[in-house]
Order: structure tokens, then C-alpha cells, then sequence
């Protein structure tokens, strides 16, 4: 009977613990996310009227794809943010353990994430779903919105300010602007002669009928921590 009590306490605990916390990270991470929408309508505002008005290809245009995910095009890319459902916490080896924010409060460690990727724009026009996105950047958000950037080519960027910095709107337009910026930077690689020397019949009838030849771009994230709004 002991021990069946000491299990309901432990349950009970976690209930009134990490439970809490797990559900206050998904409030907060939504709460900023519905800010980043506002901000990339604003980026829309703000840049659209610099682009050459004759050219309608180059502009800007956002589209809300749902209460998690949202688009961005840029020319000839699409930036999609997608924010996930639940809270996360980093392996042992992760650079957040040495913030003295984290170890002076374990909860504070309990993220959610919003996933930055990158697709071209002619994958989702001629529904080439065979096409590849990448994901250039993670920004991680906790219960209190103090957040850091994660990108492919350095991991924990920003973890210097992680506790001080809270992702508001002058935050978000820094990431979404750096996003856009190396967007537009990197270019397509053409594929290797022996990838492409040999094709059978059903691949190009399918590439002919669909237009589904596999597209995609390998890019780098680099969010300069040191420009962050603290």
C-alpha cells in the first residue's frame, strides 16, 4: 500500500510539475508564433514597396497555411515556419546546459520549437512532390519566451542571451531577414553528371507528365547572436 501511495505522489508531482511546464512552453511558443505571423505580414509592407513595381515575380508574398504553419515567398523561394505541438528538452552534450539561466532553473530548459525551412517556389507550383526543403534554422522558445536560434552551420547560436532576450517583434524581423538573406544567397547545385548520365523510361515519362525531376538547395543558417535585441 506504501508503495502504491509513493507512485501516486510521483504522478501527482509530475502533474503539478513538468506537466505545467510542458503546457505553459506550447502557450508560449504559440503566443510567439502568432507574433512572427504579424511580423512577416509587416516584412511584406516594409519591402514590397522598395522591389521594382514593374517586375511582380520579385515580391514578397505571405500566406497563413494554418494555426501552425505559415509561408513566406521570396522570388523564386518559399520560407515555410512551421511550429511544433510539443515541449522539448536537449540532450546532455547540448551547449544550454552551461547557461547559468538553466542551471539556476532546470524548467527553464523546456522548449518549444519553430522549424525554418527552405523550398523552391516552382516545388509547390508545379507540385513537384518529390522536391527537397531544408531546414536552415531552429528557434527554440520556453514558458517565459526567452529564446536562442539553433542553425545548420552553428548549433546554439544566441545561448548567450538565452534567459535576457525575449523574441519580440523587433527579434522575429532579425531571424526572418537573416532567413531571407541566405535564401536568396544560395543558389542550386547542379547534380553530378553521373547522377543524371542514366534514366529510365518511367522516370522521364513521369519528369515529362509531372515535371517531378527531384529539386532542392543545400543551405547554411548563420544568426549573428551578437546583433540580438536584448
Amino acid at each position: 500500500m506504501s508503495q502504491k501511495n509513493e507512485v501516486s505522489q510521483s504522478i501527482v508531482q509530475l502533474l503539478n510539475t513538468k506537466a505545467v511546464v510542458k503546457q505553459d512552453v506550447f502557450a508560449s511558443t504559440h503566443k510567439y508564433f502568432e507574433i512572427l505571423k504579424d511580423v512577416l505580414k509587416k516584412a511584406v509592407d516594409i519591402y514590397n514597396p522598395q522591389i521594382n513595381p514593374k517586375d511582380q515575380r520579385l515580391e514578397l508574398n505571405y500566406t497563413d497555411k494554418g494555426e501552425f504553419v505559415v509561408q513566406l515567398k521570396v522570388a523564386g523561394d518559399v520560407l515555410v515556419f512551421q511550429m511544433h505541438t510539443n515541449a522539448f528538452v536537449f540532450d546532455r552534450d547540448h551547449e544550454v546546459w552551461k547557461s547559468e539561466y538553466v542551471k539556476s532553473d532546470v524548467t527553464n530548459s523546456f522548449c518549444g520549437v519553430i522549424n525554418i525551412y527552405n523550398f523552391l517556389h516552382d516545388s509547390f507550383r508545379y507540385n513537384r512532390l518529390n522536391d527537397l526543403g531544408y531546414l536552415i534554422a531552429r528557434v527554440f522558445i520556453n514558458k517565459d519566451g526567452h529564446y536562442f536560434v539553433e542553425g545548420k552551420r552553428q548549433k546554439g547560436t544566441g545561448i548567450n542571451h538565452f534567459g535576457t532576450s525575449v523574441l519580440d517583434e523587433d527579434n522575429w524581423l532579425k531571424i526572418v531577414e537573416t532567413a531571407v538573406l541566405y535564401a536568396l544567397e544560395f543558389d542550386l547545385l547542379v547534380p553530378p553528371y553521373d547522377d543524371m548520365k542514366i534514366i529510365s523510361m518511367m522516370q522521364m515519362n513521369d519528369e515529362i507528365l509531372n515535371s517531378q525531376m527531384r529539386t532542392g538547395k543545400r543551405l547554411g543558417f548563420i544568426y549573428k547572436s551578437d546583433d540580438v535585441k536584448q
